[in-house]
């Protein structure tokens, strides 16, 4: 694991839980009703923020299954959410891949499991009552939406996908080559991730809409956008780098001009007066 992606996540967590729409997870407590114990089935989980959010905002007796392809960030689920349970005065237990966590307010039980979700088995779907996951869509295939929302409907799941990043932003102040490295970025987007083939990028949150209609369910959609302030410099300063480093990948013959952007974006956060505005939608399904 690079070491940056756990700093990413964690970098990002406060701004992913602002965005989200409160709306849509109750969209999903509807659709629950008062199916207990809520069996939850969470893709890409990285170090576990899409875990942490949710368990407040569902039924008290959760089971969750946390999936992700990448170990070492699985390793870090149970200590974040010892933190979590901590500061709720939560009793927690960790045995192996399972984490036991109690308290007036919660009965979970959270498996993790280290493995590849490029074909989606069939078996993690099953039994599952609700299928989640945060800022994952943009980055797989057409065909990947097309299965997940196959495997949803089999096992009768509603669906929770939320921070799909939508191809738009904007930077106060603005530079010149903003737009150009959007669009580089976005094309960036939709290379191959190692998840059926090159990504849907900033297309995947429609596609997904379409996806799920046509399995048979009911969508709804909602924005979940970013507002950056110049206080969250780390944040700000991981973006713009991330921005540029894609943006130099598709246009090497460019890289003169992007590192230029670089530096005038980067002074315009050391002097704290950067404001960035990144576009997502947030979907549910049931």
């Amino acid at each position: 694991m690079d070491e940056s992606l756990s700093e990413w996540l964690a970098c990002r967590e406060l701004a992913d839980w602002a965005a989200r729409s409160p709306l849509l997870v109750e969209r999903v407590r509807q659709a629950l009703g008062s199916t207990e114990p809520v069996r939850v089935l969470d893709l890409c989980t990285g170090t576990g923020s899409n875990l942490r959010y949710l368990i407040d905002r569902l039924p008290v007796r959760q089971k969750w299954l946390v999936v992700d392809r990448d170990a070492r960030l699985l390793e870090e689920v149970p200590s974040k959410l010892a933190t979590w349970a901590d500061a709720r005065g939560c009793s927690i237990r960790t045995e192996g891949a399972v984490t036991y966590l109690r308290g007036t307010h919660y009965d979970c039980e959270i498996e993790t499991r280290e493995m590849d979700l490029d074909r989606l088995d069939a078996t993690l779907f099953a039994e599952r009552n609700l299928v989640t996951a945060s800022a994952l869509l943009d980055l797989v295939s057409k065909s990947w939406l097309r299965l997940l929302a196959a495997r949803c409907r089999d096992a009768g799941a509603t669906a929770l996908f939320t921070l799909t990043y939508d191809g738009r932003s904007s930077c106060d102040p603005v530079e010149p080559e903003d737009d150009v490295v959007r669009e580089l970025m976005n094309e960036h987007q939709k290379t191959d991730k190692g998840l059926g083939g090159p990504a849907e990028g900033p297309d995947a949150w429609s596609v997904a809409e379409r996806a799920f209609k046509d399995a048979g369910y009911r969508v709804e959609c909602a924005p979940s956008d970013w507002s950056i302030a110049p206080s969250e410099r780390m944040f700000q300063r991981m973006l713009i780098e991330g921005w540029a480093h894609a943006a130099r990948e598709i246009a090497p013959q460019r890289s003169g001009t992007i590192a230029d952007w670089l530096r005038r974006r980067l002074a315009h956060l050391d002097a704290g007066r950067s404001r960035i505005v990144v576009n997502h939608m947030d979907m549910v399904a049931w």
